[in-house]
């Protein structure tokens, strides 16, 4: 049996890249994935359902409270239960402050840590009613040790993390757990436009060198989510591949 098996899970922000890497991985596994995005989640829809998984798409922006709960309470209704639920939704505005828009920093905020609230909240609900649950959130190296241009990302980061172990103690007594994965650099479109000599720097920076891969990702969360994780809330496991050690 997989060990996922008949488990509802929630990706936010999973049309593509790393949060639809996590939904494949954990359709894989057995769950019942609901994948989730501001943006058409045809595509990842499809490539678990025609891989022989279960999965359905929910289109909602997390920085809408009323619509993200809603959506959370329809997919409870729908399927019966909510197990899963992975805050993945997020962007990058990047600048240096002295010339970062206000509103860049607070798009990346109510994204990045506002849509985490949003969806977490009616879940967490769920899940206390249910007595059991897990919720993981795709936090960042660079809200541990910050990235010049990035504050806004990395405090929205940094927000991810310490909200990640409130929640850990507010909900354990209810047999939620709740962790954290803080990504390194993994190979998106953004990496992809790296020069030669950029990359092979960043490469040279690594413990593992090489650049992760989505599916490293999506792995850590497989674990999180998985029966082996069971005794384990409130922490950051770093997919990084050295970087922040």
């Amino acid at each position: 049996m997989a060990i996922l098996d008949g488990q509802v899970a929630v990706i936010t922000g999973a049309a593509r890249g790393i949060g639809r890497a996590i939904a494949l991985r954990l359709a894989t596994e057995g769950a019942i994935v609901v994948v989730t995005d501001r943006d058409p989640v045809d595509e990842t829809v499809a490539a678990i359902t025609g891989a022989g998984g279960r999965a359905d798409g929910r289109c909602f922006d997390v920085t809408d409270a009323a619509a993200t709960a809603d959506a959370i309470r329809g997919i409870h209704s729908d399927h019966g239960r909510l197990d899963i639920l992975v805050n993945n939704a997020g962007i990058t505005r990047d600048q240096l402050l002295v010339r970062m828009k206000a509103e860049d920093w607070r798009l990346v905020l109510d994204i990045n840590l506002g849509g985490a609230f949003n969806a977490s909240q009616p879940a967490a609900k769920i899940m206390m009613r249910q007595r059991g649950g897990r919720i993981v959130n795709i936090a960042s190296v660079v809200g541990l040790m910050g990235n010049a241009g990035q504050a806004n990302y990395a405090a929205s980061k940094a927000g991810l993390i310490g909200f990640t172990k409130s929640l850990a103690r507010e909900l354990g007594s209810r047999g939620i757990t709740v962790n954290a994965i803080a990504p390194g650099y993994i190979k998106t479109p953004m990496t992809d436009e790296l020069t030669e000599e950029q990359r092979n720097a960043l490469i040279q920076s690594l413990a593992i060198q090489r650049l992760g891969e989505p599916e490293d990702v999506a792995a850590a969360v497989a674990f999180l989510a998985g029966p082996d994780a069971a005794y384990i809330t409130g922490t950051v496991i770093n997919v990084s591949g050295g970087l922040y050690i």
